[in-house]
């Protein structure tokens, strides 16, 4: 990736590019396995364009680099949103009985998943790279994840807006039409790819051969 916007293009300079989003949003359309399938085809992606090669990967069930990141993406998640959920629960219950105690709940509760929300955008793109590149273990290395996206804040910030971007971009499908969501979200996960692939550009990020 030359620059950031080359996130953006270099899907369609890939042969057969049409045919490989397609065939892969029809995999997508397979529940919680087509999305898995989705996060491998992203990874395999980024191998190529680590390797140098702007090519998307071919489509198909990479369902074993896809639960690798799914699982990380999950326990991230998980714990990210777990206190936030629990404040807003106890929160709704309380508020009938005790009005001032359950808004403020309510509003420390939202304040957190906003803070959340925030955080997790930000070590998206350190996330996607230790995974695809170590592995589960590397994903989970929380200090490596940190350390990583705090190299340079002003590249992870522009990383993860790319990446926010591509999962607007994924989501157009809905206005075009229902279906064309699982075709969309396909060209989002390229971008994505090629927004991390820039972002280990900018940074000192060794690229090992790709994790099991």
């Amino acid at each position: 990736m030359n620059s950031a916007g080359d996130a953006f293009v270099f899907p369609f300079r890939s042969p057969n590019w049409l045919a490989t989003i397609v065939l892969q949003g029809l995999i997508l359309i397979i529940p919680i396995i087509g999305f898995i399938a989705l996060l491998g085809w992203l990874m395999v992606t980024l191998d190529n364009l680590r390797a140098g090669r702007q090519e998307l990967a071919p489509a198909g069930f990479h369902l074993g680099r896809g639960i690798v990141l799914f699982g990380v993406q999950l326990i991230y998640g998980v714990a990210l949103f777990v206190i936030p959920g629990v404040l807003q629960g106890i929160g709704s219950a309380i508020v009938s009985q005790s009005t001032g105690v359950g808004v403020l709940l309510i509003t420390v509760a939202v304040v957190l998943e906003v803070a959340a929300t925030r955080l997790l955008a930000f070590l998206t793109p350190a996330l996607i790279s230790r995974t695809s590149a170590f592995g589960f273990t590397g994903g989970m290395d929380v200090n490596a994840v940190w350390q990583q996206a705090t190299a340079n804040v002003p590249h992870t910030v522009l990383a993860a807006l790319l990446v926010w971007v591509a999962s607007i971009v994924g989501g157009l499908g809905f206005i075009l039409c229902f279906v064309g969501v699982f075709f969309t979200a396909v060209y989002g996960y390229a971008v994505m790819a090629g927004a991390v692939a820039w972002y280990e550009g900018t940074q000192q990020v060794p690229a090992p051969s790709a994790a099991v």
